[in-house]
């Protein structure tokens, strides 16, 4: 069997939010996750994960999305995603979904279980222990709830961050607290959410790092919304970016010092 053949198939299920808002993230996957050994499919067909309907307590529509998910991703390897918010509900909750359903429950389970979120992938599955990339900044990391709480991803982006030649982490008093956006969170109590982040932004610009990183762009947008309206010029960017070394792009909000 051929090298080329031996790779793993990665089916990279890119968010909403990457595919909306800010497509460069899911560039940078690609090239992380080829970079550590595998080949990168993108079925065209995905679309949302069913995370909103499910928190809003609509299970039925959240079934019925999450059946297609698994229809155009369980031939792969593995199931990568840029978020960990959006792993968490394939891994975690998609399981739930299915629970006694004689011809989904073990199909979901099986899906279930190749499910991670991309610095994970690369860290804990592919044992990558460095990145090529020189970033010659201080950045400052936010933990989001669903990569901390529910997937345990807290030191993988720093070791590998620890590795981009040039760049300084200054760790941001109480990081693993929440920013405040939380899905439909930030819907329902816009004033508890406001108050959350406008917390969440002070620590940051209290590290006194030139880019705020985080792992889910939900939060990443929450955080730079706050930012660009008190006037920061505090760069944010998913760390995929960083990692892969393609920060040539303009930063989701912040103009850099």
């Amino acid at each position: 069997m051929s090298q080329a053949q031996n790779r793993p198939k990665v089916g990279l299920f890119a968010t909403c939010l990457v595919d909306l808002f800010r497509p460069s993230v899911g560039f940078s996957s690609a090239k992380l996750i080829e970079e550590a050994g595998c080949d990168v499919h993108v079925p065209i067909a995905q679309t949302c994960c069913g995370q909103p309907a499910y928190n809003s307590g609509d299970t039925k529509d959240t079934r019925d999305l999450a059946r297609q998910v698994i229809e155009q991703f369980e031939g792969f390897d593995y199931v990568v995603a840029p978020s960990g918010s959006c792993s968490a509900m394939l891994k975690k909750h998609y399981p739930d979904l299915f629970k006694g359903d004689p011809l989904w429950e073990e199909r979901c389970r099986r899906f279930a279980d190749k499910v991670f979120e991309l610095v994970s992938f690369l860290a804990d599955v592919r044992g990558m222990s460095q990145v090529k990339a020189r970033l010659d900044k201080s950045v400052t990391y936010h933990d989001s709830c669903s990569g901390l709480r529910e997937l345990g991803i807290a030191k993988q982006p720093r070791q590998l961050l620890a590795t981009v030649e040039g760049l300084e982490l200054k760790e941001m008093a109480g990081s693993d607290v929440c920013c405040g956006f939380g899905g439909t969170f930030c819907v329902k109590y816009p004033d508890i959410s406001g108050k959350i982040v406008s917390k969440k932004t002070a620590t940051i610009a209290e590290s006194g790092a030139d880019i705020l990183l985080a792992g889910d762009m939900g939060c990443l947008m929450n955080m730079a919304g706050k930012l660009k309206r008190e006037g920061s010029t505090i760069e944010v960017r998913h760390v995929a970016e960083v990692l892969a070394g393609m920060t040539d792009g303009r930063p989701i909000a912040g103009s850099g010092k």
